[in-house]
């Protein structure tokens, strides 16, 4: 008997009838090392600005254009390679090991083919800064950062095939201790090439962005060396055949997560420009906003780990044909997400205030910590159903389901929350604070529709 064949046999963990704590147990344990990896790289970020501020805002300001161009780039790969985990799971839920390999190998293809084109983009990032109307001296400075940054994304697109791979298979704990150990390491780099310490050369914007491309690369090397060497992952054999390209399951990749890039794209696009709509209100809205959605995005890691645990758990289901356990897997992160979201936001309404004296210096008005409190206070109902929908549009991923999700972020952020954020914005006298519940209403549909499809389609599945 084959090793792979020993895998095929193996029991799949599954969750007893009508046991929603065995349920909850799978998907707490699942979601709680895929939140935290996800704070290290939100950790990761705020270290190299800290550095990279100390240079001077102007090389702050260059460092963030130079990171929204990056950031365009990275998504259309980051989608594709996300359908990896769906495909993964329900395999894996299926009892079918050469098919999760196949899942793990084509996404590694698709990061490589995706990644050469999206180079473009940052390595001509200045030409469109300044076709942008970006200021000449920020659009260069920002291209020095792109050409170390730049080099980053294949690696990068690896890491997460990796990373899905071992979610799908019940041991996220792995990649967990990777982004932890990367920490320390990538401030470390960019302290080094950023101020040129210890003999290195002073490579300053560039020196940052290597930095991140080399902790990118290791990251993804060690991630490889625990699924080739390391059980249960070394019994799959991802890299076997490695030079064979699956093309209908790599169109069957693209078709999953070509819907997740462009919606994660209308996401982003819709918070720049609500930017955009702070800027024209006043510098301080534009501040205020930041800060609030700085704190939005450490609040997000929390729903976003437990989303990624849906996808795994929902596609297991879906793997086994189970309607029951699909509702379950679901429903269940579901729950467990709006109580969490629910503690977090009952937290930053009490400390409101205190929050937004955190970000501002001692030279700010009191006026920005006034409208950033009321912005956070505003956000309370948008942090729970940004939770909502970040789940459950992950459960619908384990269900391989991503273009209707695509339609619906469509209509609720763009012709709903755009429209509202713009006529409370500028038409009424909230101003800012109608820009964020223009966001918060289209979120909030956005939600509704998502668990709508969702209890469709888990209830077709059983019928």
């Amino acid at each position: 008997m084959t090793s792979i064949d020993k895998i095929a046999r193996a029991p799949v963990t599954a969750t007893p009838e009508n046991h929603l704590a065995a349920e909850l147990t799978e998907t707490i344990r699942l979601a709680a090392p895929m939140a935290l990896t996800q704070l290290g790289q939100i950790a990761m970020m705020t270290t190299d600005l800290a550095f990279i501020g100390r240079l001077g805002d102007e090389a702050v300001a260059a460092a963030a254009l130079g990171h929204t161009v990056f950031f365009i780039s990275f998504t259309f790969g980051l989608g594709l390679v996300s359908a990896v985990a769906p495909l993964a799971a329900q395999a894996f839920g299926a009892r079918d090991p050469r098919q999760v390999r196949r899942a793990v190998r084509t996404g590694l293809w698709a990061a490589l083919l995706v990644s050469i084109p999206t180079l473009i983009l940052p390595l001509r990032g200045e030409q469109i800064l300044v076709a942008l109307g970006q200021a000449p001296e920020s659009a260069r400075l920002g291209q020095q950062y792109l050409f170390g940054l730049a080099w980053g994304i294949a690696p990068a697109l690896w890491f997460i095939t990796i990373r899905s791979f071992m979610g799908a298979v019940n041991r996220p704990e792995p990649i967990l201790w990777i982004t932890l150990a990367a920490v320390p390491a990538n401030a470390l780099l960019v302290y080094l090439l950023l101020y040129g310490k210890w003999g290195l050369p002073e490579l300053g914007l560039f020196g940052a962005g290597l930095a991140t491309t080399i902790v990118n690369i290791a990251t993804f090397v060690a991630g490889l060396c625990f699924v080739m060497w390391r059980r249960p992952f070394r019994k799959y054999h991802i890299l076997a055949r490695l030079w064979r390209i699956d093309w209908p399951l790599l169109r069957q990749l693209l078709a999953i997560g070509a819907p997740i890039s462009l919606s994660l794209l209308m996401e982003y696009g819709l918070f720049s420009s609500a930017a955009l709509l702070m800027g024209l209100i006043s510098t301080a809205a534009l501040a205020a906003h930041q800060v609030a959605l700085q704190v939005t995005a450490i609040l997000f890691m929390v729903p976003l780990g437990i989303g990624m645990a849906a996808t795994v758990r929902v596609g297991h289901a879906f793997g086994r044909r189970h309607a029951d356990a699909v509702r379950r897997a679901g429903f269940t992160a579901l729950w467990l997400g709006i109580a969490l979201a629910a503690a977090l936001t009952i937290a930053v309404i009490f400390w409101r205030f205190g929050i937004a004296a955190l970000f501002f210096g001692s030279a700010t008005t009191h006026g920005a910590i006034e409208l950033t409190a009321a912005l956070l206070l505003v956000g309370a109902t948008y942090f729970i159903t940004d939770a909502i929908q970040t789940i459950v549009a992950g459960a619908l991923r384990g269900l391989s389901d991503t273009r209707v999700p695509l339609l619906l972020a469509v209509v609720s952020y763009w012709l709903i929350g755009f429209t509202l954020a713009c006529v409370l914005g500028f038409k009424t006298s909230l101003g800012a604070v109608g820009v964020w519940i223009g966001l918060s209403c289209g979120t909030a549909v956005y939600a509704a529709a998502l668990i709508l499809r969702f209890r469709r389609l888990a209830n077709r599945l059983g019928a």
